[in-house]
């Protein structure tokens, strides 16, 4: 398979992490135990676009890296030019915001706006442990996302070299880490790899083995034929592979101390080691396997809101999740008020509320996510690509 070969059901794939991030994220108290449980520990989807990145990322520069300014010039931009923009954007938004609305939450008790908004743009705040959580919350993930795309052009030379180095690099960038975590443990700089805890869940030192996992499946990709089989057994098995790490997650003492398994050891390497395997089976799957899953995916609605997957990341909490999610209640309230009053108590005794307002709010996110996706993140893309940006003008 060659790396200008376009998959749809992964792109597709990039909308259901998403969707399952804001059901882990908008998970309710009064859901069935077992529901809420499951919920609670949904934090694969994370790995999902942490494998991905690393499959995509190896499949389309692996042959042709080279350390030259032109290469890396041009790896950056297109870099840039996909994940900068309408962070960017929404970052300056959401700052704009706090600072007209008077709203403190997204400074997470620092009261030093300006630094805090430097630190963000830059990604640097995902260093911190205590600043990890302001701007755009979930934003932190980008300061892995981006310690990846700085680094692979160095893995791929040096897998080139040998294939032992699939092993080798994620023990020594492990290590590097752990030594950062014992020196500054007991240091008082912002979170600055304060705990083992926030280095294997927050950071890419800790979590380099799902990038890993993800290039592993591109260097099989690369020698596999085109040919597609009608049999789905690598599909389901990467579901049930999933599963199964939810299943041991699930079965974890939590407290209010410790109200993730993914906070516990085994989480941590159920999350960190066992899941992308099974995440990495699951794509593998996708990509060469026919199944309705795959068809559901790949659909042009698939595609549709895994194009604007990221945005609806971006989006799905915050000022504007807060804005709509206040609105939807209100007008739930007003909905079944007016149903009460006309008598309609076959529908308003069957029509959960809580559900009502959940799948609205998405529904509304993803729409807006479209319409971001369409009209503002895809053409600065499109323009920057063109452009002559980081690039030597002839």
């Amino acid at each position: 398979m060659t790396a200008k070969q376009y998959i749809p059901s992964l792109t597709g794939v990039r909308g259901l992490a998403s969707i399952l991030i804001f059901f882990h994220h908008f998970n309710q108290e009064d859901f069935p135990p077992l529901l809420f449980r499951v919920l609670n520990e949904f934090h694969f989807p994370l790995s999902m676009f942490f494998v991905l990145s690393g499959f995509l990322i190896c499949l389309r520069y692996y042959d042709n890296v080279e350390l030259s300014s032109k290469w890396m010039r041009k790896y950056l931009k297109n870099r840039i030019a996909r994940v900068y923009p309408i962070y960017l954007i929404l970052t300056i938004v959401v700052f704009l915001f706090a600072w007209i609305a008077n709203d403190t939450s997204i400074y997470n008790g620092k009261n030093s706006p300006l630094t805090l908004f430097i630190m963000n743009i830059t990604f640097l705040r995902g260093f911190f442990d205590d600043m990890k959580f302001t701007g755009i919350a979930q934003g932190w993930s980008l300061t892995v996302e981006e310690c990846f795309y700085f680094s692979a052009p160095i893995f791929f030379i040096l897998i080139k070299r040998s294939k032992i180095y699939f092993l080798v690099a994620p023990l020594v960038i492990t290590a590097v880490g752990v030594l950062l975590v014992l020196i500054f443990r007991n240091v008082d700089f912002y979170g600055f790899f304060n705990s083992f805890k926030f280095l294997f869940i927050s950071t890419f030192l800790g979590r380099t083995v799902e990038f890993f996992a993800g290039m592993v499946l591109a260097m099989i990709i690369r020698k596999a034929d085109d040919s597609v089989s009608n049999f789905s057994l690598y599909t389901w098995l990467g579901i049930i592979g999933i599963a199964c790490t939810n299943l041991i997650m699930i079965n974890q003492p939590i407290s209010k101390e410790v109200p993730f398994a993914l906070y516990q050891p085994i989480g941590i390497f159920t999350n960190n080691i066992l899941l992308p395997i099974a995440i990495a089976t699951f794509f593998y799957g996708l990509i060469k396997e026919n199944s309705v899953v795959k068809s559901i995916l790949g659909s042009k609605t698939g595609e549709l809101v895994g194009k604007s997957s990221y945005i609806l990341y971006l989006i799905h909490l915050g000022f504007i999740s807060r804005l709509t999610s206040d609105w939807l209640h209100s007008t739930a309230d007003l909905f079944y008020a007016w149903l009460d009053k006309n008598e309609y108590w076959w529908l308003s005794e069957h029509l959960n509320y809580t559900a009502l307002v959940l799948f609205s709010h998405l529904l509304i996110l993803t729409l807006i996510s479209i319409i971001l996706y369409k009209f503002i993140e895809e053409p600065i893309n499109l323009y920057i690509r063109k452009s002559n940006f980081l690039e030597k003008k002839n």
